[in-house]
């Protein structure tokens, strides 16, 4: 089983993913942190000396290969990763997609201390310009969040709650 994780930076992604990836005794990855290994250098980096395209680039690049690459997986993508590239498009055919829907005004509490490391976010001056920025990069995304056969709505997406939302989705398949 593939399992991917998409939804707003914030939307706790990788923490739900580590705990799923244990759950269901599954490798872990997330894109992110998979691009910096092979980069050698951060997303704020990259971003600063190559620019956003290429970034978006060398992401669809390392989702390709994560999936030749593991079969089994449940991998956490960037918050932008399902919006180029046609990168939904592969998720969708190779596995099973879960959106993390979390209401802006929690991903501005939970960005605000980390704002400043997070490429997209980080030139904005206060808690008002990230609410702002985080409503307009929802209205632009979530097109493709909605094409998510599985959608989990904070607060109440557990482990367990997935584990449950999982179990349904494959007995009904």
């Amino acid at each position: 089983m593939r399992l991917y994780l998409i939804g707003m930076p914030g939307a706790g992604k990788t923490t739900l993913g580590r705990a799923l990836a244990v759950a269901n005794e599954l490798p872990f990855l997330d894109l992110d942190e998979e691009i910096v290994r092979r980069e050698q250098r951060s997303v704020s980096e990259i971003f600063a000396q190559e620019g956003e395209e290429y970034f978006r680039q060398r992401e669809a690049d390392v989702l390709r290969d994560v999936v030749v690459e593991y079969p089994r997986v449940v991998l956490a993508t960037g918050g932008g990763t399902p919006c180029y590239h046609y990168n939904l498009d592969v998720l969708l055919a190779t596995g099973l997609t879960l959106y993390l829907a979390v209401p802006v005004p929690e991903l501005t509490r939970r960005l605000l201390a980390a704002a400043a490391t997070r490429p997209l976010l980080a030139t904005l001056p206060n808690a008002e310009a990230l609410q702002n920025r985080l409503y307009e990069t929802l209205a632009a995304r979530q097109r493709f969040y909605d094409r998510a056969p599985l959608r989990c709505t904070a607060p109440t997406c557990s482990v367990e709650a997935v584990q449950q939302m999982l179990a349904r989705y494959q007995a009904s398949a």
